[in-house]
């Protein structure tokens, strides 16, 4: 059974400035002659590696939104720059925008079972919109904002 993650986007005030870090960092292991994918480094291991391995994503919140998802390539072991052990969460290049849905903060990441995850905005029905039937079409922004008021 596929079981996904959520985390904070720590520091993003949008989908687009996450998507513009996640690039900037592919870049930047490009040209230091390492393979250009994103990645994120937490410092527990999913001890539910199959599972989330087997169609998992990472389900990001930003400014208590859930807002978007990476699809999870890879885990791996490895270790922070003062020697500690931690995950390496490798991450497909693509940010995919999900139904916003309001969560409260918390600390490092948890799991997140599918029926729990927000829909992708491309599979999500009038319905999971809501009474904003054109919101598939809106900026990732200004769906947080119609969440952020209350309105969604």
């Amino acid at each position: 059974m596929t079981v996904h993650m959520i985390k904070l986007s720590v520091g993003s005030t949008s989908v687009d400035g996450l998507a513009a870090y996640q690039r900037n960092l592919a870049q930047r292991r490009g040209q230091e002659g390492l393979p250009a994918f994103a990645d994120h480094i937490t410092r527990m291991f999913p001890k539910q590696k199959s599972e989330v391995l087997s169609g998992g994503s990472i389900y990001w919140v930003i400014k208590g939104v859930i807002q978007c998802r990476n699809t999870i390539v890879e885990l791996t072991q490895t270790h922070t720059q003062d020697g500690r052990k931690a995950c390496r969460i490798v991450l497909a290049g693509e940010l995919i925008p999900v139904v916003p849905t309001p969560k409260r903060a918390f600390q490092g990441w948890r799991y997140l079972k599918p029926e729990d995850a927000p829909k992708d905005i491309s599979e999500a029905t009038e319905g999971d919109l809501s009474r904003h039937g054109s919101a598939k079409s809106l900026p990732h922004h200004l769906r947080a904002k119609l969440v952020e008021l209350g309105v969604w």
